[in-house]
């Protein structure tokens, strides 16, 4: 249930957030990586997931304490609840998860083998729950209308190559966003998810529309990741024209606006950036770490999670003091020898378990060719070698794990 999206500096923050609308909550937890989903029923009563910590908390009182619900050693992406009961954990792996005491206890569900993670997943009316994947592919939806007693699985591979976003309308109208075969795409159904239609591409292999917010029919809002530029893509008429604006890093990821001029990106790398102008100009609030989520409960109430939980509200909110820093670095890779001559070598030292793409780019970020999709089951270094028939120059290798992106920069001799 979203209206809307979520979201490398170390300060203090010690203020009354008076012209700043977005604060820290003062008790949000912490749990050594960033929180990448929230859902909210009303003012009160939500649900967090933490991602690379693998827990879940909850919040009675519109965020102010929250409590430890569920936790288990695998990476949470989103949660979502059908009500105060009914609601379900996705994870960047093979399991996935249903409550129906409102987060005391999880089960399992079986869903179609095919189905190795969820990276998206949005619940509407009373029985229907979508979810989509995967950022490093292959592309499908899941849904049920029961409830999440049954699910159905459609393989997306005609039109994406990954996806990561759903945002449903309704029971039958939506949009989905992920990486296409040409470019970041944004797909729209009218059906309940039986056909789409491409209302987007980038046109720029390689990226990613990462997230999106609808704020109606006709004002639609998406980050787009890429290697090139990071950017905002907009439409204010339904899709009939789109809009690109540039944003200040590459790893865009949340996106959330309350108006058409003013709103907030941010990423694996970032805390909020803030536009008056729908997009011509950004400027960093100096607060927050690794955004992925924005949910907007109305104009003048949202929340917003990354390595902590925020909160945007009108009146003024004493924060306490805390640190904030950038995403723990969660594999160190070794390129060697460099500069590469025949053959490219790859060492990575994963420590936990993860999914990674490894992709190659040119000096300008022209995306050249995937190299490995790789699911890491332990924690474990791995080497992977590679031919590089290419010409003498500079080139760019994109790492992204469930723990974000980086880019190393190689020399062919």
């Amino acid at each position: 249930m979203k209206t809307s999206l979520l979201l490398l500096v170390t300060l203090l923050i010690s203020t009354i957030s008076l012209g700043q609308d977005w604060i820290e909550l003062p008790n949000s937890p912490v749990d050594g990586t960033r929180f990448d989903d929230i859902c909210f029923l009303d003012e009160n009563l939500g649900w967090a997931a933490n991602g690379g910590g693998g827990s879940v908390w909850k919040t009675t009182n519109g965020g102010d304490s929250w409590a430890f619900q569920f936790g288990e050693e695998m990476y949470f992406r989103n949660i979502e609840f059908l009500n105060e009961n009914v609601g379900f954990l996705g994870t960047l792996g093979s399991s996935f998860f249903k409550t129906v005491n409102g987060g005391v206890d999880w089960e399992l569900v079986d869903l179609d083998p095919n189905v190795v993670a969820i990276c998206g997943m949005d619940a509407v009316g009373e029985n229907t729950i979508f979810g989509v994947g995967a950022y490093f592919s292959p592309a499908y939806l899941i849904k049920s209308t029961d409830g999440g007693e049954t699910f159905t699985y459609k393989d997306m591979s005609e039109y994406a190559d990954g996806l990561v976003e759903i945002l449903m309308m309704d029971e039958l109208h939506g949009y989905t966003a992920g990486r296409g075969y040409d470019g970041g795409i944004i797909l729209e159904t009218f059906d309940g998810g039986d056909t789409w239609t491409e209302i987007l591409s980038t046109d720029l292999p390689g990226e990613y529309v990462w997230k999106l917010q609808v704020r109606d029919e006709n004002k639609i809002f998406g980050s787009v990741e890429s290697v090139q530029q990071g950017k905002l893509v907009k439409t204010l008429n339904g899709g009939l024209t789109w809009e690109y604006k540039n944003f200040p890093d590459t790893s865009v990821q949340a996106v959330g606006f309350v108006s058409d001029t003013r709103g907030w990106m941010g990423g694996h790398n970032t805390g909020f950036y803030e536009t008056n102008d729908g997009g011509d100009t950004w400027v960093s609030l100096e607060l927050g770490a690794s955004l992925n989520r924005f949910v907007f409960l109305s104009d003048n109430l949202a929340y917003c999670v990354g390595n902590k939980i925020y909160k945007f509200e009108t009146e003024p909110v004493l924060s306490n003091e805390s640190a904030i820093s950038a995403t723990p670095e969660d594999i160190k890779v070794t390129i060697a020898p460099m500069p590469v001559k025949d053959r490219l070598h790859v060492i990575i030292e994963f420590e936990h378990i993860d999914n990674i793409l490894l992709e190659l780019y040119d000096a300008q970020g022209k995306f050249i060719k995937r190299l490995v999709r790789d699911q890491v089951q332990e924690a474990q270094q791995k080497e992977y070698s590679f031919d590089f028939p290419y010409a003498a120059g500079t080139y760019i290798l994109d790492i992204h794990t469930n723990y974000g992106k980086r880019q190393k920069t190689l020399i062919k001799q």
